[in-house]
């Protein structure tokens, strides 16, 4: 049983090494059946990108609120600003002390899924803020090539074929979500934190952080981990709907991120759900006579909508729409 998060080096994913690749890919498979975080490096985000990403958050979150409800969250895209103690992501505890802003993929005009307002489609919220679209575009790209590189890892650990993942990624419900905790002052309700205890909903989520801790992992020993900042990676973790995939084989792990006194934090999420059409059924190999499948199989959409609405209940953001979204 892991006791810590591990560090992953995936360059030879990135550079097609089979054999570093497989290497790479039963490291991040012994992550994901344990502790069910890892941290990636010698991935092919640049680190220039990442800079001006947390830049450009930094430039939105500063505006005057009035600027930043403009473009104010709808729970029917899942896109767009969620204020202070606009979530709860413990339903059961008071609101989060955080805001945020999501970013869906970006869909064209006469996209015909967009027109015909399917489910978790919909047309991004962007803020009158110059470069930003360009900025957040560019990340969430990159963002999303490196979640499907770990997909591919993930098949070769779990027997598949390498590309088993492509045609249910290749237009994900995914989110890209900046993230600022102002400094934690009191007084705070009682069991408030900056983003509460929870499992996240999607595949995989590629966290970057800045250099103020608060981040939290729960071990399989029910001990709460810090996880620290670790320059230029990623903190990665499996999601509700990659564990149901896998048939409970690959954990879903609950954390939360706490305050840091008296000062501010930024992070960057980009989670990676699946293609709303995607079946989600116990995959090839992840079942047996000891191990009978545990979910019926449900679509992408379905199921990320069967998670979402409790997280905006206390706001009413959850109000403007059958679905919303969290992270």
């Amino acid at each position: 049983m892991l006791s810590e998060i591990p560090v992953i080096d995936v360059s030879a994913l990135v550079a097609g090494d089979p054999h570093g690749a497989a290497a790479a890919a039963a490291e991040i498979g012994a992550a994901c059946r344990d502790i069910g975080f890892f941290y990636v490096v010698g991935h092919p985000v640049q680190p220039s990108l990442m800079s001006r990403a947390f830049a450009a958050s930094a430039v939105f979150f500063d505006q005057p609120d009035a600027a930043k409800r403009s473009v104010l969250y709808t729970a029917a895209g899942n896109r767009g600003y969620v204020p202070m103690r606009g979530e709860a992501l413990d339903p059961g505890r008071p609101a989060d002390l955080k805001e945020a802003f999501n970013i869906g993929l970006e869909l064209p005009a006469d996209d015909p899924e967009l027109v015909a307002g399917r489910m978790f489609r919909a047309s991004n919220r962007w803020p009158e803020l110059a470069g930003f679209r360009d900025t957040m575009l560019a990340y969430f790209d990159a963002c999303h090539g490196l979640g499907r590189m770990l997909h591919r890892a993930f098949a070769l650990d779990l027997g598949l074929a390498p590309g088993f993942f492509e045609n249910k990624l290749d237009r994900p419900m995914a989110v890209l979500r900046l993230l600022h905790y102002p400094p934690a002052k009191a007084p705070v309700e009682a069991g408030q934190l900056g983003a509460g205890e929870h499992t996240d909903y999607g595949c995989v989520t590629l966290l970057a952080t800045d250099g103020v801790g608060g981040l939290e992992v729960r071990t399989r020993a029910g001990e709460w981990l810090k996880a620290p900042h670790v320059p230029g990676a990623f903190v990665c973790n499996i999601g509700d709907c990659l564990m149901r995939w896998t048939n409970d084989i690959y954990a879903s792990t609950p954390h939360r991120v706490v305050s840091p006194s008296g000062r501010e934090r930024y992070s960057i999420a980009f989670f990676l759900d699946p293609n709303p059409d995607a079946e989600i059924a116990c995959l090839p190999g992840c079942a047996s006579k000891e191990r009978p499948p545990r979910y019926a199989p449900i679509r992408g959409d379905a199921f990320l909508a069967s998670r979402l609405s409790p997280t905006y209940e206390k706001s009413g953001l959850s109000s403007t729409s059958k679905t919303a979204r969290a992270g």
